[in-house]
């Protein structure tokens, strides 16, 4: 909150110096632009939560990157217990199965 009140108070300010189309046109510049660069930077702060030596990424949803490109869901056939990619079991064409994150 205390960002976005800053923003405010800078483009009201921004708007008060510069002439009307170009005062407008800069203050929504900052109210699209802040809120990007804030998301980005929290991004990077979660993508680099695991530790740089680690080596695995660390953060992101249900652990994404943690096991080193596997490449997505993997599937666990739940008759005859093996890991797939997707759709029916490729060994027994079950279409029983479990996400394994």
């Amino acid at each position: 909150m205390i960002f976005l009140f800053a923003s405010l108070a800078i483009s009201i300010g921004l708007q008060m110096v510069l002439p009307f189309p170009y005062g407008l046109g800069a203050a929504l510049a900052i109210f699209i632009a802040f809120p990007l660069i804030l998301r980005r930077r929290y991004m990077n702060r979660m993508r680099g939560y695991g530790g740089s030596d680690s080596g695995t990424g660390g953060g992101g949803f249900f652990g994404m990157g943690s096991q080193g490109g596997s490449g997505g869901v993997r599937y666990v056939c739940l008759v005859c217990n093996n890991k797939h990619k997707g759709g029916s079991c490729p060994r027994c064409g079950s279409k029983m199965q479990r996400a394994d994150f």
